[in-house]
C-alpha cells in the first residue's frame, strides 16, 4: 500500500490566488498600522486558504505487475542452414527458463516462420504484433534468436526496453553464391542481349580459388560447362533460340563447405519476340480484296509489306508505252532467287502463271517453304484455270487439288469440328458478336493433306492449312473475304481470322495446334495442353527434387485441356505429355532467404543501437542477464541487460482529510480571537 497527499480545492485555483492576494494585503495594512495581533490574523488566513484548497491523504492497494520479456525464434528457410535450427531451439528453451526463473518475469516465446510470397524473414512485423498485444509499460527487453538477415527491418517499432540479438552464425561460415543482373523480361529474335553474371564467395571462403564451374541450359536441355572468373562481373551474350518463352537455368556445382547449393542457381525466363514481320504480297490482277490485303498487312506497325501486283502481262500488246506500263519493275530475280529467305510470310493473292516468275522461281519458293517458310494462297478463279498456280513446281506442298470448278452461289462460311480445335479459328465465333455475312465465291478443291479448319458450300472445303517439312503452307479456297471487311450481311471476322492465320504461320508458340506450357502464379502453376485430339494423357511433372508426379487434364474448351499444380518446391519443372514438352520456373531459383546466407547484425545494427542493445554470437555460449536503468547501455562482454519497469496493478484507493471540518473551524475561531484579544490587551 502506498500514501500520497492530494488537493481537492473547494474552490477554483484561480479564486483561491485571488484570496491568497487579498490575504498578504491585509497583514501588509496590518503592518503598516502596527496591529499586535498581525501573526495570529496571518496564520487564521492561512489555516482558511490550506482548508480551501482541500488536502486529502490518498491510499492506494497496489498488486505488483511482472515484467515481460519478448523471445522471438527465426525459423525461416535460412534458420535450416547447418545446425542452426537446433542452437535455436536449444538456445530458446535454456533462456526461457532463465527468464522464467527470475523474481516478476513473464516470457511470450514468438515463432517467425517464412514471409508469405517469398518476403523472406518478417521479424519486425512479429515484433511489431507482438507489442500490440501486450501492455508496453510491462515490456522489459526483446530478445531475437536469429541469422540476423531480416527483411522488413523498415518496419521496426518504436520499442520501450532494449532489443538484442542471439545469432545463429559462426565464424568459419562460408556460402557461394550466383547472381543475374539486368536480365530482360523481353527480347528480340535475331538480336543479342546482355545479361550480367556474378558468382561470389560470402564469408570465411577458401583462399586461392579464382575461377568455378558454370552451367548453362535452355529449356532443360543438357547444359553446358564454362570456367568463369569469381568475384568478378561476366557480361554474357545471349540469342534466344526460339519464340515464345525461354528459360534459362545457370547453376554453379555445390563446393565442399558451403552452407548452401540453394543460391547457386539462378533462373531466367524470357519471351522471345519478333521485331517486325516481312511479308511479300504479290497480287495476280487487280480486284476488289487486292486492297484489303494491302490495308489489313499495313494497319499493323509490326510488319513490313513489300507488295508488287500485276498490271499487265508481259505478252500483251495494246500499244502502251513502255514508261507507263509500272511504275518501277517487278524485281523477281532479287526478291525469289537472292532475298526470299528475308521474308516470313509470301502471300499469292489470286496469282496464275503469265511468265513472269519462272519456274525455277516458283521452285525456289517451294524450297523456301521445305526449309522453314510461309506461304499463302488466296485462291481466285484463276486457281481453278489452266494456268494456275497449282500447275507449277509448288503442286507439291499446296494441300488441296482444284477440280477446276468455281462456285458462283452464295455461302456462309464456318468453322469445322476439326476447326474448333484449331488455335487459328478455335472461338472464332466468340470475336465476332452475330451471324457472319455470306461470300459469292468459292473454288472447289480436294483435300490432298492437311487439316481443314473452315468449310463453305456444302461443306466443302474452304480454308486448309498445312505443315510442309519445317515450313507451313495455308489455302483460302475463296477470294471473297474482303466482303467481311466491307461489312456485307454484317461482315465477319476477317482482321481477327487473318492476324492468326499469319502467326501461325510465322510459328508463334500461342498459335501452335499442339502445344504444353504452363502459367505461374506464385507456387500454383496451371498446365495447359493444347490438342487437336479429342483426348489426351496425364501430364507427367518432374519436380527440381527430381520426384515424378502425374495429373490428369480436364478439357476446358475445344482443344484446350487444363489442370492445377501447387508446387511443393522452388525451382525448374519439367513438364511431359506424349510428344510435348516443356519447362517453367516456379518462384526465384534463389529465394530472398538464401541471397545471403552468413549470419550478422549489420541490418538490425541502427535498431540495437537506438535500443541500447547488443548483438551476440550463441556460438560463444549464452550471455548472462542483468536488470539495468533505462537510458544506459544494456549490453557488455558476456552479458545482456533487460530493464525492470515496475510496473503495477491498482486494486482500490481510498482518501481522508488531512484534519476533520470542526477541528478546521475551531482553529481558525481560535486564532483570530487571539489575535483580537492581543490587540484589545494592547
Amino acid at each position: 500500500m502506498t500514501g500520497t497527499l492530494i488537493f481537492d480545492p473547494l474552490l477554483p485555483w484561480p479564486l483561491i490566488a485571488v484570496l491568497a492576494v487579498a490575504l498578504i494585503i491585509g497583514i501588509g495594512l496590518a503592518l503598516w498600522r502596527g496591529l499586535s495581533g498581525w501573526p495570529l490574523r496571518a496564520l487564521a488566513g492561512l489555516v482558511i486558504l490550506a482548508a480551501l484548497s482541500g488536502p486529502a491523504y490518498q491510499v492506494e492497494d497496489r498488486a505488483p505487475l511482472n515484467d515481460i520479456v519478448l523471445l522471438l525464434e527465426d525459423q525461416s528457410a535460412s534458420q535450416n542452414l547447418a545446425d542452426r535450427a537446433s542452437t535455436t531451439t536449444q538456445a530458446a528453451d535454456e533462456l526461457a527458463a532463465r527468464l522464467a526463473a527470475r523474481q516478476n518475469t513473464e516470457v511470450r516465446r514468438i515463432a517467425i516462420p517464412d514471409g508469405a510470397d517469398n518476403a523472406g524473414t518478417q521479424a519486425m512485423t512479429a515484433l511489431s504484433e507482438a507489442l500490440a498485444e501486450e501492455p508496453r509499460g510491462r515490456i522489459a527487453g526483446a530478445i531475437l534468436l536469429s541469422d540476423g538477415r531480416i527483411h522488413d527491418v523498415d518496419r521496426a517499432p518504436d520499442l520501450p526496453a532494449p532489443l538484442h540479438l542471439l545469432h545463429t552464425g559462426r565464424s568459419t561460415d562460408w556460402d557461394r553464391r550466383l547472381t543475374i543482373k539486368n536480365a530482360p523480361a523481353f527480347a528480340i529474335l535475331g538480336e543479342e542481349v546482355t545479361l550480367t553474371l556474378t558468382v561470389t564467395d560470402d564469408g570465411a571462403a577458401p583462399e586461392g580459388v579464382e575461377t568455378v564451374p558454370l552451367d548453362i541450359s535452355i529449356d532443360g536441355e543438357e547444359p553446358q560447362r564454362f570456367d568463369v572468373p569469381l568475384g568478378r562481373d561476366i557480361e554474357l551474350p545471349l540469342t534466344l533460340p526460339h519464340g515464345g518463352r525461354n528459360v534459362l537455368q545457370f547453376t554453379t556445382p555445390e563446393a565442399p563447405g558451403e552452407l548452401t547449393d540453394r543460391n547457386n542457381t539462378a533462373l531466367v525466363q524470357i519471351n522471345g519476340v519478333r521485331d517486325r514481320l516481312s511479308v511479300l504480297l504479290v497480287s495476280g490482277e487487280p480486284h476488289a480484296g487486292g486492297r484489303t490485303w494491302r490495308n489489313l498487312l499495313k494497319s499493323d506497325s509490326s510488319v513490313d509489306l513489300v507488295h508488287f501486283t500485276i498490271l499487265r502481262p508481259p505478252a500483251k500488246q495494246d500499244g502502251v508505252p513502255v514508261r507507263e506500263l509500272s511504275l518501277i519493275a517487278f524485281p523477281t530475280r532479287e526478291l525469289f532467287l537472292e532475298k526470299i529467305d528475308d521474308f516470313d510470310l509470301i502471300i499469292f493473292d489470286r496469282y496464275k502463271r503469265r511468265g513472269i516468275l519462272p519456274s525455277l522461281y516458283l521452285d525456289n519458293v517451294r524450297n523456301y517453304v521445305e526449309e522453314g517458310g510461309a506461304v499463302l494462297i488466296a485462291a481466285g478463279p484463276d486457281f481453278a484455270s489452266a494456268d494456275s498456280l497449282y500447275r507449277t513446281p509448288i503442286e507439291s506442298i499446296v494441300p488441296a487439288r482444284p477440280t477446276a470448278r468455281v462456285l458462283e452461289e452464295r455461302f456462309r462460311p464456318s468453322v469445322t469440328d476439326l476447326g474448333q480445335r484449331h488455335p487459328v479459328t478455335s472461338g472464332l465465333e466468340r470475336e465476332f458478336d452475330g451471324d457472319w455475312g455470306r461470300w459469292m465465291r468459292q473454288i472447289e478443291v480436294e483435300q490432298t493433306s492437311g487439316d481443314i479448319v473452315m468449310s463453305g458450300q456444302d461443306d466443302r472445303p474452304l480454308l486448309v492449312l498445312d505443315r510442309v517439312e519445317e515450313g507451313r503452307v495455308a489455302l483460302l479456297a475463296s477470294d471473297h473475304a474482303w466482303l467481311w471487311n466491307r461489312g456485307y450481311e454484317g461482315g465477319g471476322p476477317q482482321l481477327e481470322l487473318l492476324r492468326r492465320l499469319a502467326h501461325w504461320m510465322m510459328k508463334e508458340p500461342e498459335l501452335e495446334e499442339e502445344a504444353l506450357w504452363a502459367e505461374a502464379t506464385g507456387q500454383q502453376m496451371r498446365i495447359i495442353r493444347r490438342s487437336l485430339s479429342d483426348t489426351v494423357g496425364p501430364v507427367t511433372i518432374t519436380t527440381p527434387s527430381g520426384d515424378v508426379i502425374e495429373r490428369e487434364l480436364s478439357e476446358v474448351q475445344p482443344g484446350r485441356f487444363e489442370t492445377l499444380f501447387d508446387g511443393p518446391e522452388i525451382g525448374l519443372y519439367r513438364l511431359e505429355n506424349g510428344d510435348q514438352s516443356a519447362v517453367i520456373g516456379l518462384g526465384p531459383a534463389a529465394p530472398v532467404e538464401f541471397e545471403q546466407t552468413i549470419a550478422s547484425a549489420g541490418p538490425l545494427q541502427p535498431i540495437l543501437d537506438r535500443t541500447s542493445g547488443g548483438a551476440k554470437a550463441l556460438a560463444d555460449g549464452l550471455p548472462r542477464i542483468r536488470d539495468v536503468r533505462p537510458g544506459r547501455p544494456a549490453a557488455g562482454r558476456g552479458w545482456i541487460g533487460l530493464t525492470p519497469r515496475d510496473a503495477f496493478e491498482t486494486l482500490s484507493v481510498t482518501q481522508a482529510p488531512l484534519l476533520p471540518a470542526w477541528v478546521v473551524l475551531a482553529l481558525i475561531a481560535a486564532l483570530t480571537l487571539g489575535g483580537w484579544l492581543r490587540e484589545g490587551r494592547r
